[in-house]
């Protein structure tokens, strides 16, 4: 079954901006670039890693594709589970800006992103779609259902600006907790899958001189 799932870098704060180092992106000014790499332990790779194994394509935002594809086709050590499964399995690229890509295995979604990932879901020799980062295409797919699955990892660190994944206006979605780890330099890796069920809200009140909970 096609699943579509994100993976993306938080801080506590839910910053995504700028995770890998200081000027990976300057946007609006933002000077706290790098923030992942001091956290970046061998519990971390192994679960990275084990992100990577599970896909059978991905989905990228047309900044993370050009980071992207300045770095993984040079590391061509077999071993690498995330260079491996980059360089070898398709890459469906969202832009307005790009019209041609020059990395193996890269295909434009078209002007119609979201319709182009719907085609995708319903062939069902599309398997596992990642996006990694992409946090504008992540939101434009949630405003349309179409992100299944968010893995999230939640870093030790506040920095009070950059770029969030959750901006305010982001479409209202109730989530299951599927799995929660902990590394060993203290980064928490969420797995939420969405719900079937609206968002929905209750109010505390008393009640026989007790708190209770009410619909």
């Amino acid at each position: 079954m096609t699943t579509i799932s994100s993976t993306m870098f938080l801080t506590l704060d839910g910053v995504t901006q700028g995770p890998g180092s200081p000027d990976e992106d300057r946007t609006g000014g933002f000077e706290r670039g790098g923030w992942v790499v001091p956290y970046f332990d061998e519990d971390m790779a192994r679960t990275v890693a084990e992100t990577f194994e599970e896909a059978d394509g991905f989905l990228l935002g047309r900044r993370t594709y050009e980071l992207f594809a300045a770095h993984w086709p040079q590391v061509t050590d077999p071993g690498d589970p995330v260079a491996t499964r980059l360089n070898a399995l398709p890459k469906h690229v969202a832009t307005r800006t790009l019209d041609h890509l020059d990395w193996a295995g890269s295909h434009l979604l078209g002007p119609d992103v979201p319709e182009a990932v719907r085609r995708l879901r319903q062939d069902p020799a599309t398997g596992r779609l990642q996006i990694h980062g992409s946090a504008a295409l992540v939101r434009a797919l949630m405003s349309h259902g179409l992100v299944d699955e968010f893995r999230l990892y939640v870093f030790p660190v506040v920095l009070g600006t950059g770029t969030r994944l959750f901006e305010e206006g982001v479409t209202p979605t109730a989530m299951e907790l599927a799995e929660v780890r902990t590394t060993g330099s203290g980064v928490v890796y969420q797995v939420y899958r969405r719900s079937s069920a609206e968002v929905r809200s209750g109010t505390f009140t008393v009640a026989g001189g007790r708190t209770v909970q009410r619909p």
